[in-house]
């Protein structure tokens, strides 16, 4: 571990597309959705999908599971990079960390796509995120993430194999934990006051699969009405994974490439 915020950063230039996962994630979780995004996207974008504090090859570093703390950490990395422009795309955690960066860096980011984002309800499966992060063995991780995607969900090997391989960096499990308690607290997740939604000026689009579940689909009605909701017939919690080219379809129509 090296103290600074991981990075799979590809390409160059002073614009780019960002991609924060979520809870027991790391930039991994977005390959699927990388090779799918259409070549529509912006000439020269650059893309840059990080591991969050906590996370893989950023285990170590503060702030895990405090998503304004990751959000400033995200916006400082940005600026430290020499990106002044950028859209911001983040799943369930990781939303919840783009819209507190969009309130932190509003004149910087170009536009957010919100994937399941956490923070739009109280409402939250905190038993299946324990359990994701108790998971000890190869079949309890197994089972753990098999929920998170839902029972109708058909989850490829190599996602299991990820996670089995994040699992065993050295105090990751123990970290997870750790997170997990932040995250859910007394059955609970803190939401956005819906005054700070409306405050977001760039185009916003959130995605929800109808059969979440970590969080409830209904988290997505009643949204500002300046949001584009894309609902997801049949799918879960783990868009990113369970259907990379629509959720890249979205994430280039909120960058305004489609």
């Amino acid at each position: 571990m090296t103290g600074a915020l991981y990075a799979d950063d590809t390409g160059e230039g002073e614009c780019a597309l960002v991609l924060l996962h979520g809870f027991a994630g790391s930039h991994r979780v977005w390959e699927g959705v990388r090779k799918a995004l259409p070549n529509a996207l912006p000439k020269g974008l650059r893309i840059i999908a990080y591991d969050l504090p906590g996370h893989a090859r950023s285990l170590d570093l503060p702030g895990a599971g405090k998503a304004k703390s990751v959000a400033q950490m995200v916006v400082d990395d940005l600026a430290a990079r020499g990106i002044a422009r950028y859209h911001l795309a983040g799943h369930s955690f990781g939303g919840a960390v783009a819209v507190l960066a969009a309130h932190l860096a509003p004149r910087s980011v170009a536009s957010l796509a919100l994937i399941a984002p956490g923070g739009f309800g109280s409402g939250i499966a905190g038993d299946l995120m324990a359990a994701r992060a108790h998971a000890r063995t190869d079949d309890e991780i197994a089972s753990a993430v098999q929920a998170m995607f839902g029972a109708q969900a058909q989850v490829e090997s190599g996602v299991v194999d990820a996670a089995v391989e994040l699992n065993s960096v050295p105090g990751q499990r123990e970290k997870l934990i750790e997170i997990s308690s932040l995250i859910v607290r007394n059955g609970e997740q803190g939401a956005f006051p819906r005054a700070m939604l409306e405050a977001l000026a760039m185009p916003v689009h959130v995605a929800w699969g109808s059969r979440d579940a970590v969080l409830p689909p209904h988290q997505a009605d009643g949204l500002p009405g300046s949001f584009i909701v894309h609902r997801l017939p049949g799918l879960g919690h783990m868009l990113p994974e369970e259907a990379p080219a629509e959720i890249a379809r979205i994430i280039a129509e909120s960058t305004g490439a489609v």
